[in-house]
């Protein structure tokens, strides 16, 4: 599949970046505004309340990172409109402001000297205005190196490095040699295969900033004294033939294909440019995605083994695997089957023309497996215990 044959139609916004999705949220900036959020998008049709249990009492970085995953959930360009709604008036107006800097249209509401019933309302009827407005959007051509995409896999097993992370591998490569931006992270499911990563570094600089962040997390696994064992690889791993870290990473690292990395990004960091990006992030795949909407991405690659069924509120999580066993017994969740890759009925490049049809399709408008079914976790990544 030719770049130059490609037709993508996306939503152009404010800053001159793509979106993929017309998304109108309610964002709560803490678990105490969960309800009221919610009381909005129940009254307001093409509304998408985003509860989420963290906010209150949080300090530092942990509150650092809460901000900006709030912030860039609403700054992401998959999102036409925004309504922000907090307890107190201070922080709820800072996340408005973040996400003002893209231009689109936001508001804030606190629900202090006001309740619950008089926020509702008034952020029920700005609501209707902004879905009425992002309703009349149309979509426009666009190139394929104005995408941003990212790329997890999960309830891993042998397959997974054989046959769909290179897969995802071949198509990021194809991504980044039109001009696009990818992210990939998963920073405790590399162990072993670190060395490689840092090899495909673009300078010394990022190598080394690439490991200081894998070496702080070694140590805070060591600190805690605890062992990783069970937890790494996975109960689901090991049932699907991985018998260690090692093997796991090595067969995750395959979805980066030959590109070199170009960043180190911080949990829910924009990318300052093109081509492939490592977040320092969790690899928990409902975190791991949330960070990566937070950052920009606006379509995610999602390999699976034995079956995850993880989706995201404001992007599309495409799922392809190649395990036979899961594509039949849990094929509503599957958008891509690579199975034949297996059976050597699937070369890697036609395995990559397969998941580059269905981005385009979706990127266009179709609605993958998770967004049907109704898969929108959105888990926000904690960095400890609050105050």
């Amino acid at each position: 599949m030719r770049k130059e044959n490609l037709k993508l139609m996306g939503y152009r916004r404010e800053n001159g970046r793509i979106g993929v999705r017309n998304h109108v949220v309610i964002i709560p900036v803490d678990d105490l505004s969960n309800a009221a959020a919610e009381g909005v998008a129940h009254l307001v049709r093409g509304t998408m309340a985003i509860p989420h249990p963290y906010g209150r009492l949080q300090f530092g970085e942990d509150l650092e990172l809460t901000f900006r995953t709030l912030i860039g959930t609403g700054r992401n360009p998959n999102v036409a409109a925004a309504i922000v709604i907090g307890i107190e008036p201070n922080w709820t107006e800072r996340i408005v402001q973040g996400i003002a800097e893209t231009g689109k249209p936001v508001e804030g509401f606190s629900i202090e000297r006001s309740g619950d019933l008089k926020t509702v309302e008034a952020a029920a009827r700005r609501a209707v205005q902004f879905v009425q407005w992002a309703s009349e959007l149309k979509r426009e051509p666009f190139e394929l190196g104005e995408l941003v995409v990212s790329a997890k896999c999960g309830e891993s097993d042998t397959t997974l490095g054989l046959a769909s992370n290179p897969a995802v591998g071949r198509v990021l490569e194809r991504l980044v040699d039109a001009g696009a931006t990818a992210i990939f992270g998963e920073t405790s499911e590399i162990t072993g295969a670190e060395d490689i990563v840092a090899s495909q570094a673009a300078t010394p600089e990022v190598a080394e900033k690439f490991m200081r962040a894998f070496r702080s997390y070694q140590e805070f696994i060591k600190s805690q004294g605890v062992d990783l064992l069970g937890s790494q690889p996975t109960q689901g791993n090991i049932r699907g033939g991985l018998s260690t870290i090692e093997e796991k990473a090595l067969g995750n690292i395959q979805k980066i294909g030959r590109n070199k990395v170009q960043s180190v990004l911080a949990p829910a960091e924009e990318p300052k440019g093109p081509g492939l990006h490592f977040m320092d992030s969790s690899s928990a795949a409902a975190e791991m995605v949330t960070l990566c909407a937070a950052a920009g991405s606006v379509v995610h690659f999602f390999a699976t083994g034995q079956g995850n069924v993880v989706g995201n509120p404001i992007v599309p999580v495409i799922k392809l695997c190649a395990n036979p066993v899961t594509v039949r017994t849990m094929s509503e969740h599957i958008d891509v089957d690579l199975s034949d890759m297996l059976k050597l009925k699937l070369s890697l490049d036609e395995a990559a023309d397969k998941l580059m049809e269905v981005l385009v399709r979706t990127v266009n408008g179709r609605l993958t497996a998770a967004e049907v079914l109704r898969h929108d976790e959105f888990v926000l990544t904690k960095l400890y215990r609050s105050a």
